[in-house]
């Protein structure tokens, strides 16, 4: 597929990643988790446990058109079939989960990610920060994403980096396995795939951002993604290569930043291209199976050119124990 897997690699690392899709490389064989059974089961978690320190906002819930009305998705996705949805009234984190946030229930429970357990992790191939034999596999497909030995929620961009001075940064190299962790300690859930385009869209009816449908306000970019010629040269004109802090840029209508852009948000929801054709007009909750969970919102890498996915109505899939260096989560009230 052109532009195949600008944006994030799915699956733990242990070999060069295989690609499979646009924004998910995906890693294989999990020889390090091996050796390490049920380390990263959200099961081992004591229920609700944990308190669960990021600002909540209310979203009134109610009918709204999902799906893309603008003609901007890939039919691939399934995101062009506007439908109407009905949620009921929720409760959602005004920003994704931050490292300091998932440093306190890791010191709470000890917990393991699984890019831990498997000794590496995706990191886009100019933000990394590590040795040259740290690099453990490198996708014909998209030689812009290494698999680094030591990348880790800790260590963003390789083990010679850190998260000191990034406590406000949005958590990344999470699977979804490893955001039901969370969940579970926090007593809390993710949101499924209606929910957050509900709370991304903050009241706009069909707008294409949150705040409306340009993507700047004159020369002000409104969210963090890719600037200049993708893969080898960012501008940096909205001031970042990599994450920014979760309160940078503005809040939409219900007070959620960054949905789109920083970094892909994982759902609850299986994922099937078909899903929208015959989907329940209320609360849907997605496919009973699959193999890719649901994720939306872009990130910091995304690109007209490759991955035009931070929008209300993009989404992607990747699978549950896939972790990269631009994914994270937000969360809702159980």
């Amino acid at each position: 597929m052109e532009g195949s897997a600008c944006c994030s690699p799915s699956g733990p690392v242990a070999a060069p990643p295989v690609v499979p899709d646009v924004v998910s490389p995906s890693m294989p064989a999990p020889t390090a988790k091996a050796a390490v059974q049920g380390s990263a089961d959200p099961g081992r978690i004591s229920l609700a446990s944990g308190q669960h320190a990021v600002e909540q906002v209310q979203v009134p819930g109610g009918s709204f058109a999902m799906g893309d009305a603008k003609g901007d998705g890939r039919w691939s996705d399934g995101e062009g079939f506007v439908h109407p949805v009905t949620v009921r009234p929720f409760s959602i984190d005004a920003t994704s989960v931050t490292n300091d946030a998932f440093a306190a229930f890791v010191e709470d429970t000890g917990y393991l990610t699984e890019a831990e357990l498997f000794g590496a992790s995706a990191v886009f191939h100019l933000a990394m920060e590590a040795e040259p034999d740290d690099v453990v596999g490198r996708p014909a497909q998209t030689p812009w994403w290494f698999g680094v030995r030591g990348a880790d929620w800790r260590h963003p961009r390789g083990r010679l980096s850190s998260i000191e001075a990034l406590g406000d940064h949005p958590v990344v190299h999470v699977s979804w396995n490893d955001a039901q962790a969370y969940c579970r300690w926090a007593g809390r859930r993710l949101p499924t795939e209606a929910e957050w385009e509900c709370a991304s869209r903050g009241g706009l009816p069909g707008a294409r951002y949150p705040w409306g449908d340009d993507l700047r306000d004159g020369q002000e970019w409104l969210c963090n993604i890719w600037q200049g010629s993708f893969p080898s040269t960012n501008t940096e004109e909205d001031g970042f290569l990599a994450t920014a802090p979760v309160r940078t840029f503005r809040p939409n209508g219900y007070g959620l930043w960054q949905t789109v852009g920083n970094v892909w948000e994982w759902c609850s929801d299986w994922f099937s291209a078909r899903y929208y054709e015959q989907s329940p007009d209320v609360d849907p909750q997605g496919p009973p199976a699959g193999s890719t969970r649901v994720m939306r919102g872009g990130s910091f890498l995304c690109h007209d050119s490759y991955c035009n996915r931070y929008r209300n109505a993009a989404r992607s899939s990747n699978t549950p124990d896939s972790s990269m260096a631009n994914a994270g989560f937000r969360t809702v009230a159980v």
